[in-house]
C-alpha cells in the first residue's frame, strides 16, 4: 500500500494528493482535488478512511472527504457548517467528534461525526476561551483535551467524555506559557510523558511533562528555534512541531527566519538538546513527518513549493533531496499508510 501526502493548498483552493516513494523520498502527485473553500487545517480519522479539510472562506464549514483505500485519492462528501473560522482541526482517537479551534472568534468547538463518517452539522458544545486559541487535541488517553491559547499565554486544560462529547474544565484551568510567549501548536510524545508546544511570539518550543491521569501539563524549560547569529528582530512566527515516530527527535519550523529546527529528546527528562536549523521554504507555516521516519515535507505558504528532506537516522539532520511545485498558498501537510 502507498504512502499518501496530502497537502492543503488554501488559495487555489485544492488539496494535492502524492505519492511518497519510501526508499527515495520522491513524491508523485496523483491528485488535485477542489474544494467549495479556503482550505487550511487538515484531520484525518483514526481507521484512515476520512480527511476533514477545514474551510476557512464563508460560509465557514468542514468539509468531508473519503479517502480511497487503494490509491488514497480523494471524493469530496459534504460540507457541514462550523461556528466560526477554524485555525485547527482535530479528531478524538475514537473517531466520533471534531473538534475546531477559532483563533479570530476566541472559541472552540465540539461536533459528532457520524457513522457515515460525516460531520454533523450541530456542534454538541461551543466554549469560550482565552484569547486566540490556535490549537486543539486530546491526549494519547483521550480522556483530556489541549489547547494552546497564543493570546492568553496558557494552554487550557479539559477533561474529555468520549462518550458524550463533552468537555468540562480541569482543575487547574491552565498551564501557563512564559509573558508573551505566545503557544501555538502542540504534539505528545509517543512515550505518553511528555508534551512539546511552539511559542510563536518568542520563537521557542516548550517542554511540558504530562500527567495522563490527572490530564495536567507541568513545564520543563523552552529552547530557541532561531538559527544561532539570527539578526532579525520580533515579531517572530513559530508554527508547526512534529516528533518522529520513535520519538527521538523534534522538529519545528519558524517563518521568520524560514527556518526547520531540530532537536534530541531526552528520553528520561524530556529535555530538548539542539540539533542544528536549516534553511527551508519561504513561510514554512506547514510541514510533517512520514511514518517511518525517514523524510520532511515542508511547504512554503510565499513559495508555493514542498520540499523533501532525508532524516539522518544518525544525527537527525536534514538534507534537501526533492523540491516540487505546490498550489497556490500551501500550509498544511498530512502523511499517511493506507491501511
Amino acid at each position: 500500500m502507498p504512502t499518501v501526502v496530502y497537502v492543503a493548498n488554501a488559495d487555489s483552493r485544492e488539496i494535492f494528493v502524492a505519492h511518497l516513494d519510501n526508499a527515495t523520498g520522491a513524491v508523485d502527485v496523483i491528485q488535485r482535488a477542489p474544494v467549495p473553500g479556503v482550505v487550511m487545517p487538515l484531520a484525518i480519522s483514526p481507521d484512515r478512511r476520512f480527511l476533514y479539510a477545514c474551510l476557512r472562506s464563508e460560509p465557514f464549514s468542514a468539509a468531508t472527504l473519503r479517502i480511497d483505500p487503494a490509491t488514497g485519492a480523494l471524493s469530496l462528501l459534504a460540507t457541514a457548517p462550523l461556528p466560526d473560522n477554524m485555525a485547527y482541526l482535530a479528531v478524538d482517537r475514537t473517531g466520533r467528534f471534531l473538534f475546531g479551534a477559532s483563533y479570530s472568534g476566541d472559541k472552540i468547538s465540539v461536533n459528532p461525526i457520524g457513522r457515515d463518517g460525516l460531520v454533523g452539522a450541530a456542534p454538541l458544545q461551543i466554549l469560550a476561551t482565552d484569547r486566540h486559541p490556535h490549537s486543539i487535541m486530546t491526549d494519547p488517553s483521550n480522556s483530556h483535551l489541549f489547547v494552546p491559547c497564543l493570546g492568553g499565554d496558557v494552554i487550557l486544560q479539559y477533561t474529555f467524555d468520549s462518550t458524550t462529547g463533552r468537555l468540562t474544565p480541569s482543575a487547574p484551568r491552565a498551564a501557563e506559557a512564559a509573558p508573551k510567549a505566545g503557544p501555538r501548536h502542540l504534539v505528545f510524545h509517543p512515550n505518553r510523558r511528555f508534551a512539546y508546544c511552539t511559542n510563536e511570539l518568542d520563537a521557542t518550543v516548550a517542554a511540558y511533562r504530562l500527567d495522563e491521569a490527572a490530564g495536567t501539563l507541568g513545564p520543563i524549560g523552552a529552547w530557541s528555534l532561531l538559527p544561532s547569529g539570527h539578526r532579525g528582530g520580533a515579531p517572530f512566527a513559530a508554527a508547526d512541531i512534529h516528533i518522529t515516530p520513535d520519538g527521538r527527535r523534534l522538529y519545528a519550523s519558524e517563518r521568520a527566519s524560514n527556518t526547520l529546527s531540530g532537536f534530541r529528546i531526552a528520553a528520561e527528562t524530556g529535555a530538548l538538546a539542539p540539533a542544528g536549523n536549516v534553511p527551508t521554504e519561504d513561510k514554512p507555516r506547514g510541514f510533517n513527518v512520514d511514518p517511518r521516519g525517514r523524510y520532511l515535507l515542508a511547504v512554503g505558504q510565499a513559495s508555493n513549493q514542498m520540499t523533501c528532506y532525508a532524516i539522518d537516522p544518525d544525527t537527525g539532520a536534514l538534507a534537501p533531496r526533492h523540491r516540487y511545485p505546490m498550489g497556490e498558498n500551501p500550509n498544511w501537510v498530512e502523511i499517511l499508510d493506507l491501511p
